[in-house]
């Protein structure tokens, strides 16, 4: 079996989580031999640094700076390929990529794989605002011609708040009604599928019985167990 590198800790509870389902994802599909090796990089960022991407949208060199070291930093260590749960993060998925050897998967990429399969036709894309801002997730499903929509304005801000406040470890049963809400208003403007883009979404555990939600964090996991035990 292959090793992972994590670069994780933004945020906390999601990388948690994350490694999880790599374990036990690696135990389903391949339990007569041993858990995975795994190393985490839990990123040291600044907590002013991650209040400035989440509500003013402002990622830059020195965000981009800590991932690259982190890389760079999981490479040493003698691990086979690299991971990160949080989407917004992946606008620097090439530069990270650059300055290591080894494969690092993206949770872009995982996820445009997981609509086609799955033949979605209108993915309603749930995420922090500088994701949408980045053009993240426009620019690979725009090459696989994917069609999506996206919340309005003050609902893009509510779940802002929403992704800060979870980054926090604050879980409010009012935020969940809040991101039903908003899966609902983009099932009445014809999404057929929720993408839950922002990792951290994924701790309120969003449900329905009218729309597909899945989980990004879900996708990139399972991608990574099948290429730990290929």
């Amino acid at each position: 079996m292959k090793s992972l590198g994590i670069i994780g800790g933004i945020g906390p509870e999601t990388s948690a989580d994350f490694y999880l389902d790599v374990v036990f994802g690696c135990q389903k599909l391949n339990n007569t031999q041993h858990r995975p090796l795994i190393v985490m990089s839990s990123v040291p960022y600044p907590y002013w640094l991650e209040n400035d991407e989440i509500i003013n949208c402002n990622i830059g060199e020195q965000s981009k700076n800590l991932l690259i070291t982190e890389a760079k930093r999981l490479e040493k260590s003698g691990i086979d390929m690299i991971a990160m749960p949080c989407n917004s993060l992946h606008v620097f998925i090439n530069q990270i990529r650059e300055s290591v050897k080894i494969p690092v998967i993206s949770i872009l990429e995982q996820t445009a794989k997981y609509i086609k399969a799955n033949k979605f036709k209108k993915v309603g894309l749930i995420s922090t605002s500088a994701t949408v801002k980045y053009k993240n997730y426009e620019s690979i499903f725009k090459q696989n011609d994917i069609n999506f929509i996206v919340p309005n304005g003050l609902d893009a801000a509510k779940m802002d708040q929403i992704v800060q406040r979870l980054t926090d470890g604050i879980h409010l049963n009012k935020d969940r009604d809040t991101l039903l809400s908003v899966i609902e208003d983009l099932k009445n403007n014809g999404a057929d599928s929720i993408a839950l883009a922002c990792t951290d979404l994924q701790l309120l555990l969003p449900k329905s019985e009218q729309i597909s939600i899945f989980d990004t964090m879900k996708v990139l996991a399972d991608a990574v167990v099948t290429c730990l035990i290929e």
